[in-house]
């Protein structure tokens, strides 16, 4: 298999397992606060992650001659996106239903080719526009345009888009220097639980009895969708740029919608299904684009 074919894979995969955590997420705050949720389950990602570390990157880490200041800077710009955008996603939970949440959170795939295009002047195929409509119409019919009213929570997710949107377009730039994904996941995991632990412990109530009435939605938005979800996330983007990959990732509304069909019960009438189809083309078309110029022109 080759290198992009592997991250192809995990970038799929990282973007079913943030899909069906949105159910988790959804029924995760019954008795602890979107803070202490968000906080807990990096926590937990970082606990996940941490023996992968030992055992696959720890003496290779310590072997790097880039400056220790750096990679702790990194860590912490990674954290600070990461729990930029755990946060804004989960509060806006409270406030606004999954119809708008799909809707907005797809607006990072919007804004990623255009921050690696201004911060970083990285090329933009041509096909990476019109995937990124086809994907902003799937999302559209994902929310059910007879449910869409702008609320006070569909502004937080749209806060949180750009903060995701940065996450993934400075993790492909720490990759050029560093390039360890296990132990990027690991301490941005860590950073980022630290940073949300600040206003958890100083707005919300936290006890270990409360936690563990959350436990099955914590573990699995903690181990799965923050621990090996985000290492995945890494590993997608070590061979695919930042705008196709924002592509792909956008596969967890249509991931996200199929399991709230199955667990939740929630129907998926005949727009769902076609906001599904255009986002799934949106995606093949966003990967066999470039791959045919490149065939037939010789070109990127």
């Amino acid at each position: 298999m080759s290198k992009k074919g592997f991250s192809l894979i995990c970038a799929v995969s990282c973007s079913f397992i943030w899909g069906t955590a949105f159910v988790a997420q959804d029924m995760g705050m019954d008795y602890i606060g979107p803070y202490t949720f968000s906080a807990t389950r990096l926590a937990l990602g970082f606990i996940t992650l941490l023996p992968f570390f030992f055992i696959f990157e720890f003496r290779k880490v310590r072997e790097t001659k880039l400056s220790y200041k750096i990679v702790i800077g990194y860590f912490f710009l990674l954290g600070f996106f990461l729990a930029g955008g755990n946060i804004f996603q989960q509060i806006s939970l409270i406030y606004t239903d999954v119809a708008n949440s799909a809707v907005f959170t797809v607006l990072y795939v919007v804004i990623v080719p255009i921050i690696a295009y201004f911060l970083f002047s990285k090329k933009i195929h041509g096909s990476v526009w019109p995937s990124v409509l086809m994907c902003l119409i799937g999302g559209l019919l994902l929310s059910e345009l007879n449910n869409l009213r702008v609320r006070y929570g569909d502004s937080l997710v749209v806060i949180g888009a750009f903060f995701w949107a940065f996450h993934i377009v400075f993790i492909s730039k720490f990759l050029k220097i560093f390039n360890f994904p296990i132990t990027i996941a690991t301490f941005q995991c860590l950073a980022a639980a630290l940073i949300s632990f600040i206003p958890a412990f100083s707005f919300e109530y936290i006890s270990l009895r409360v936690l563990l009435m959350e436990a099955p939605e914590l573990l699995y938005a903690g181990v799965l969708s923050s621990g090996i979800a985000f290492m995945l996330q890494i590993f997608g983007q070590q061979n695919l740029s930042p705008a196709p990959v924002a592509i792909i990732f956008s596969l967890e509304g249509v991931f996200g919608s199929i399991a709230a069909w199955i667990m939740l019960d929630q129907f998926l009438n005949e727009y769902k299904v076609f906001g599904i189809i255009i986002i799934l083309s949106a995606v093949i078309f966003s990967q066999l684009a470039p791959m045919y110029d490149k065939r037939k022109y010789g070109r990127n």
